[in-house]
């Protein structure tokens, strides 16, 4: 990969659906050269299928994240399915695994749970993703678009007014509508390992102060290096960022700790990710079933 692979990739996970022509605008190549990187990585197992990622508290849910050693996924699983269904695992450089699970409410008794369910593993965290104030006005209709999208978010337009018969004008102002909401993204899972010449990194920060105005200097300084959108849960922020060496991402996470407000700062090398849908399809049915389609998000 090079240079241009690592910001195409880069513009995909942050929106996929964005046309190969806009991606070549603004890096200055034509939108044939931006489909010809991507079947070039598409073929070489880089980029594995485009996705859509929904946040939990949009669809009225809450998600603990776990950070556990081990290195056998289903026994993890299986240790947190009284807990709720998975949202993701990443396993990590190290014999690190960091997981999402999706909990419905009492999300401090399922922390405690999770605790006690996990003692042949070892805990390292274990946090609450705090409600960050997503828009969820979704409607019935939002909805089944979206049920559509999971199969392949960057399906045509018209393809989707088949599927439903809806207008692609009523489908066009849905999909934006979507777009803009920061709990949902049009995005796609990739490989790290097959990513030859960068290395994709993750930097767990835990803040004490400010934490907009923290995360808005991490965007001023390391934006360069941003392989995704950051993320925010409670008082973390999650950097995904990529380096050309183990120097420079060694480099990179000192700076991290360096900053104001930054408390500590992990560092966590993926090898893979994965995505589960199948808490995402649960809840949209439950959600298409509800009279008011009136989305709560519980903490207690």
């Amino acid at each position: 990969m090079d240079n241009l692979d690592i910001k195409i990739l880069s513009r995909l996970l942050n929106n996929c659906r964005e046309s190969d022509r806009q991606i070549g605008k603004e890096l200055g190549i034509s939108g044939g050269s931006v489909r010809a990187r991507i079947c070039k990585m598409e073929d070489a197992q880089i980029i594995e299928k485009f996705i859509i990622k929904v946040d939990p508290p949009v669809l009225g849910l809450g998600v603990l994240y776990i950070v556990v050693t081990g290195q056998n996924i289903n026994e993890i699983l299986d240790q947190t399915s009284l807990v709720g269904k998975p949202f993701f695992v990443v396993p990590c450089v190290g014999g690190v695994v960091v997981c999402g699970i999706v909990v419905k409410e009492n999300l401090k008794e399922k922390i405690e749970l999770a605790n006690k369910l996990m003692k042949d593993l070892r805990v390292l965290s274990i946090f609450e993703g705090e409600n960050p104030g997503f828009n969820s006005n979704l409607t019935k209709t939002d909805l089944e678009i979206l049920k559509k999208l999971m199969k392949d978010p960057r399906q045509k337009i018209e393809s989707i007014s088949k599927k439903t018969n809806l207008s692609t004008k009523t489908i066009t102002r849905c999909i934006e509508k979507l777009n803009e909401n920061d709990a949902i993204q049009f995005t796609l899972v990739y490989n790290p390992t097959k990513i030859k010449g960068f290395i994709p990194h993750a930097v767990l920060t835990w803040i004490d102060g400010d934490l907009k105005g923290t995360l808005k200097k991490m965007e001023k300084k390391f934006s360069d290096s941003f392989l995704q959108i950051p993320f925010i849960a409670k008082n973390q922020i999650v950097l995904f960022l990529y380096s050309k060496d183990i120097y420079n991402m060694d480099n990179l996470t000192q700076k991290v700790r360096n900053m104001d407000n930054v408390k500590s700062a992990d560092l966590f090398i993926p090898k893979k990710i994965i995505f589960f849908h199948k808490w995402l399809e649960l809840a949209i049915e439950e959600s298409k079933n509800s009279p008011t389609l009136h989305l709560v998000y519980q903490t207690n």
